[in-house]
């Protein structure tokens, strides 16, 4: 009779562990443990200050941790920052104010980092430029430059330039706050699209109709600590701790 062989449990795709943060004396990650597997969509939310942006910006190694530890792909992260380009190659991230050259055009900034550190040639990543810019539903604006299209459009740039490094994993810290309101769906649902694609997602925003339409998980930051981590059916099903409630029923209404 043959035996089954148990299979090896898989690691989350990414780990933190204690994440720890300091600015001077003040401690603005506090303990702070999260787990992201492959194809999921973790929403981070919370009041300003509580450390969400921070808590991105030590996973993609813009600010260094104090204590704690990162692991990705099962691996854990040196903070050597010699090391740090190797890291950003899989994990891309989106801010807030879109961060284009505005000297270059639409094509041309999402050309940039694949001939630049993944050393494809101009055609092919002419191409993939162009495919992108499918993705993100604005293929026409590939010649325009960023000051001559509209905001959400400088955000969908932004997310498939990040989408050009073929990463494993993308952060979005606060991608629709810069935007007047009519513009934010048009960027909600290009990430929307991308999840449902199988894109893991890191993502702090106040968008609950993202939340709601695009999250597996939703992550509740207050003053530095991790105070909820909960599936989307229990979070919006009433299934939090008072802390989270109040601020929930606060955004939703």
């Amino acid at each position: 009779m043959a035996m089954n062989t148990p299979t090896k449990p898989t690691r989350p795709l990414l780990e933190l562990i204690g994440l720890d943060k300091h600015y001077g004396p003040f401690q603005v990650l506090k303990n702070c443990s999260l787990n992201v597997n492959s194809g999921e969509t973790v929403v981070i939310i919370g009041p300003s200050g509580s450390g969400k942006s921070t808590l991105l910006r030590c996973v993609n190694q813009l600010e260094p941790a104090d204590g704690g530890d990162l692991f990705f792909e099962g691996k854990r992260v040196d903070f050597d920052k010699r090391n740090v380009h190797l890291l950003r190659r899989d994990i891309g991230m989106v801010f807030q104010n879109f961060e284009l050259f505005a000297h270059l055009s639409v094509i041309e900034n999402i050309m940039l980092a694949p001939i630049k550190v993944l050393g494809m040639s101009r055609a092919d990543a002419h191409d993939l430029a162009l495919e992108l810019l499918g993705k993100v539903r604005i293929p026409e604006k590939a010649d325009a430059y960023p000051d001559e299209i509209s905001g959400g459009q400088q955000q969908r740039v932004a997310i498939a330039r990040a989408l050009a490094m073929k990463p494993k994993v993308m952060l979005y810290d606060e991608p629709t706050s810069a935007l007047d309101p009519e513009m934010i769906r048009e960027v909600v649902d290009v990430m929307a699209d991308l999840s449902a694609e199988g894109m893991t997602s890191l993502v702090v925003t106040h968008e609950m109709g993202f939340a709601r339409r695009a999250a597996d998980r939703i992550v509740f930051m207050e003053a530095g600590e991790i105070i909820e981590n909960a599936s989307k059916t229990d979070f919006f099903g009433g299934a939090v701790n008072p802390r989270t409630r109040h601020f929930l029923d606060q955004i939703l209404h």
